[in-house]
């Protein structure tokens, strides 16, 4: 068994699951209160999915970008369940992370994560005949900028906020896939 923890946005996730599939998942809102939330709702997971923390093999652990407090609660947490448990624990990018499911295109995929200050985190992932990879560094940029670096459609994920929908489909038009 394994699980996964990713407090990096405002929508926070776990998830239990062994070699092939996923056993149970979670994700909810919980704006800054990752510290407050996290643990309980792991322990209802844990306990709905019939599954003890003795049982854990491997921990994964959301490293960002994102929130700061969310990323230090949820790498903590990974980080003394791991300990106690002697178990691996590894890291993985938030925009990867956000990215990867939808890889069974062969779209450019642009995970964006909200960085404050109008800004936004980005990166370019895409699935060729090679294999998964990162076609463009993770940067932090504005929706508008991101508009201008845009050639080919692509699809666009995350967090997004409206506004930055908005600016998406009306700057690149059909370019802008939106799941």
């Amino acid at each position: 068994m394994h699980l996964a923890i990713d407090t990096s946005t405002d929508t926070a996730g776990i998830a239990i699951a062994d070699e092939f599939n996923i056993l149970a998942e979670l994700t909810w809102s919980c704006g800054r209160n990752h510290s407050v939330e996290l643990m309980p709702r792991m322990t209802k997971l844990l306990e709905d999915a019939g599954v003890k923390f003795e049982d854990i093999k491997g921990v994964v652990v959301a490293i960002g970008p994102g929130s700061f407090n969310g990323l230090r609660v949820g790498v903590s947490t990974a980080k003394g369940i791991a300990f106690s448990l002697d178990v691996p624990i590894v890291g993985i990018g938030t925009l990867e992370m956000t990215a990867y499911p939808h890889s069974y295109t062969n779209l450019p995929i642009c995970p964006v994560i909200n960085a404050g200050r109008s800004e936004v985190a980005v990166a370019l992932f895409q699935q060729t005949g090679s294999g998964w990879q990162k076609t463009r560094a993770e940067h932090i940029t504005t929706v508008t900028e991101l508009c201008r670096e845009t050639e080919t459609q692509t699809i666009f994920c995350g967090e997004l906020k409206q506004s930055a929908i908005d600016e998406l489909t009306q700057e690149l038009g059909e370019k802008a896939v939106i799941p």
